[in-house]
C-alpha cells in the first residue's frame, strides 16, 4: 500500500511511501505538468551501483542524463555542486526539465541545491535511498553544502516537486546508517509525538518501515506548513542540531550526522535541566538513543564547540535559538544571548560530579 502525503508548502508537493516504489518512478513523474523533456539523476557512488539502472529504464518519454558522484560527506562541498551545475549545463537541461536526486541526505542537500541555482532554478524531484534521508532531509526544501567553517553555511530552501519513498532500498544500509536515521526519528518523538518516543525507545518502529517514515513525515510536513522558511517553529526541529553540528563538524565528519545530533539532544537536554529551563532528565532520551545504538556521549569541551556553535544558522543578533524539551512530546524554542551560551555549553559539557 502506497501512503500519499500532501506537503503544503508555497508550492504544495506529494511525498509517496512504500514498497516498490523505485520500480514507477517514470510513472508518478507522469504526474508531472509539464511533463520534462529531460532528466538528469544525480546519485552518488555508493548507491549507482545499486540502484541508478533500473530508475532509468522505469523514465519513459525524455531524455535520461545521470551525474556520479564520490560518495561521502567530505564531498558535500561547493566544488562538487559546481560540478552538478556543470553537468546540467552540458546537457542543457532547461527551465521545464527536472533534477531526480536518487541517494541520501548528502546527495539531495546537493542535487537540490544545484537545481536551485542553474538557471534561477529549475524542478527536483527527492528519492531518499536512506532512512535518514527519508524522515528528514526528503521533505521541507532545506539544500546546502558545507563549509570549512560549518555544516549547511551555504544553501537555499527550495521546495522538490515530488518525493517518492521506497523503503526497500534500506534492505542495503548497515546498521549504523539505521541508527543514523533512528536518531531523527527520535528528535520527532521528543518535540511532537510522545507516542513515536514509545516505538522508538522499544523498538517496535522497525515492524512497518513505511508506516514509521510516513509517521515521522507527517510531523515535518506540519512544522514545514507552518513555517516553510524555518523563521518561527520549525527551528524546534533542530533540537540536538546545534551542539550536533559542531560536534560533526569539529571530528571532520568522522562522526555521522545521526551519531552526532544523539549526542547533541543529550548534552542540549542536559544544558537546558542544569540552566532550568526544563524538567526533563536527558537519561530518558540516552536510554531510547542506546535502545537504538547510537552514543550518548563525546569527549568535548565547551571551548572546542564554541566556535563553531556561533557560526550555527540559528544564530542572529539577538542570540542563538535553541530547542528546550519541556516532556517527551513537548518543546519551545528559547534564544539565549551570546553572553549566556557560553554557560549553556559548559552546562552541557561538564559530567555529573
Amino acid at each position: 500500500m502506497v501512503k500519499d502525503l500532501l506537503i503544503n508548502a508555497s508550492a504544495p508537493y506529494h511525498a509517496y511511501v512504500g514498497s516498490g516504489l523505485l520500480r514507477t518512478i517514470g510513472n508518478r513523474l507522469q504526474s508531472l505538468s509539464p511533463f520534462p523533456s529531460s532528466v538528469m539523476v544525480v546519485t552518488d557512488t555508493h548507491v549507482a551501483p545499486l540502484y541508478l539502472e533500473s530508475v532509468k529504464a522505469s523514465i519513459r518519454g525524455c531524455a535520461v542524463h545521470t551525474h556520479i558522484f564520490p560518495a561521502g560527506e567530505e564531498h558535500k562541498t561547493p566544488e562538487t555542486v559546481f560540478g552538478m551545475v556543470r553537468a546540467m549545463a552540458q546537457a542543457e537541461l532547461t527551465r521545464s526539465d527536472l533534477v531526480l536526486a536518487l541517494g541520501g541526505g548528502v546527495t539531495g542537500d546537493m542535487a537540490g541545491f544545484a537545481a536551485a541555482v542553474y538557471l534561477r532554478g529549475i524542478r527536483f524531484v527527492q528519492v531518499p535511498t536512506t532512512l535518514l534521508c527519508a524522515v528528514d532531509a526528503s521533505v521541507g526544501g532545506k539544500t546546502a553544502v558545507d563549509l570549512p567553517e560549518g555544516k549547511n553555511l551555504m544553501g537555499a530552501f527550495h521546495q522538490p516537486s515530488m518525493v517518492i519513498c521506497d523503503p526497500d532500498t534500506f534492505a542495503t544500509l548497515p546498521e549504523a546508517r539505521i541508527a543514523d536515521g533512528a536518531a531523527e526519528m527520535v528528535k520527532h518523538g521528543v518535540i511532537a509525538d510522545a507516542g513515536l518516543f514509545v516505538l522508538m525507545a522499544g523498538g517496535e518502529w522497525r515492524k512497518d518501515m513505511a508506516d514509521a517514515v510516513a509517521r515521522n513525515m507527517e510531523i515535518k510536513r506540519r512544522f514545514v506548513a507552518e513555517d516553510e522558511h524555518d523563521s518561527g517553529q520549525r527551528q524546534l526541529l533542530n533540537f540536538g542540531h546545534t551542539i550536533g553540528h559542531a560536534l560533526e563538524a569539529r571530528s571532520g565528519f568522522t562522526l555521522s550526522h545521526g551519531q552526532a545530533v544523539a549526542i547533541g539532544m543529550v548534552m542540549e537536554t542536559r544544558a537546558a535541566r542544569r540552566m532550568g529551563l526544563t524538567g526533563l532528565d536527558e537519561a530518558v532520551l540516552m536510554r531510547a538513543l542506546e535502545a537504538n545504538g547510537l552514543p550518548v556521549s563525546a569527549q568535548t569541551t565547551a571551548d572546542s564547540l564554541l566556535a563553531y556553535t556561533l557560526r550555527d544558522k540559528k544564530r542572529s543578533s539577538a542570540g542563538i535559538t535553541v530547542a528546550v524539551p519541556e516532556a517527551i512530546g513537548k518543546a519551545h524554542l528559547r534564544t539565549l544571548a551570546l553572553a549566556d551560551f557560553g554557560q549553556y555549553l559548559n552546562a552541557a559539557c561538564e559530567t555529573e560530579s
